[in-house]
């Protein structure tokens, strides 16, 4: 954490996600809608590619491979979003990418470096998820609202008692539930199992809030201007 490769990849992934945005607010609708096609299907196919690969390998693990943690989840729906746009899913789909998936970038839970394969797949699905949500947002102008985080913090409790009922299944640990990541976390702040749990739940819907208050004071900002042309 905080190495070289840590600095890499997000000074990579933050570049190239500026300049493809960027670059695809100048096209046309048909080429952006392209655009998020493939990125969509790129993300989930490098999931799909990753877990197919460990089954090959005899290298999966049913108590930690599914795809059942936050981020390989919202990869696998990114194809119907891509296609679809549904608003409802955009409204789910942005606080819990910019809330789980970004800390997932400051804090990696990563064992291998680069150039081994399971790097790669971390960082092109966790840094592509969060470049695919904002190009989602810049170019095809989709906003959250209000009720957006309601929707959003909903959603998510009902994935935590379905991981909860999984995970006394298999006895695994999938979002984090069981026991706290072991390379070190935002988690690690909040006290030992289970007081972590609760603190998380008590900090996520402020911290919804505050992801929502850029789009809130643009918003206002853009209202206040055509109000006001000539300001």
């Amino acid at each position: 954490m905080f190495g070289f490769q840590h600095w890499a990849a997000l000074l990579f992934f933050l570049v190239m996600g500026y300049l493809l945005i960027r670059w695809a607010k100048k096209k046309e609708e048909r080429v952006q809608q392209q655009i998020a096609m493939y990125m969509a299907f790129f993300l989930s196919l490098t999931l799909i590619a990753w877990t197919s690969t460990k089954i090959y390998l005899n290298g999966f693990d049913i108590k930690e491979d599914l795809p059942l943690h936050l981020c390989n989840i919202v990869s696998l729906l990114l194809p119907v979003f891509a296609i679809t746009r549904k608003r409802w899913m955009y409204e789910i789909l942005l606080f819990w990418i910019l809330a789980g998936t970004s800390q997932a970038m400051i804090t990696p839970d990563l064992v291998n470096g680069f150039p081994h394969y399971n790097y790669l797949k971390y960082w092109i699905v966790h840094a592509g998820l969060v470049i695919f949500i904002l190009y989602m947002t810049v170019v095809f102008k989709m906003y959250p609202t209000v009720k957006s985080i309601f929707k959003s913090f909903l959603a998510l409790q009902g994935y935590f008692i379905l991981m909860l009922l999984v995970n006394k299944w298999l006895g695994s640990n999938y979002f984090f539930i069981s026991h706290k990541p072991e390379h070190g976390s935002l988690l690690d702040y909040f006290g030992d199992w289970p007081y972590y749990i609760l603190v998380a739940e008590l900090i996520l819907f402020p911290y919804f809030f505050l992801i929502y208050l850029p789009f809130h004071l643009s918003r206002r900002k853009i209202i206040s201007q055509k109000a006001d042309p000539g300001s």
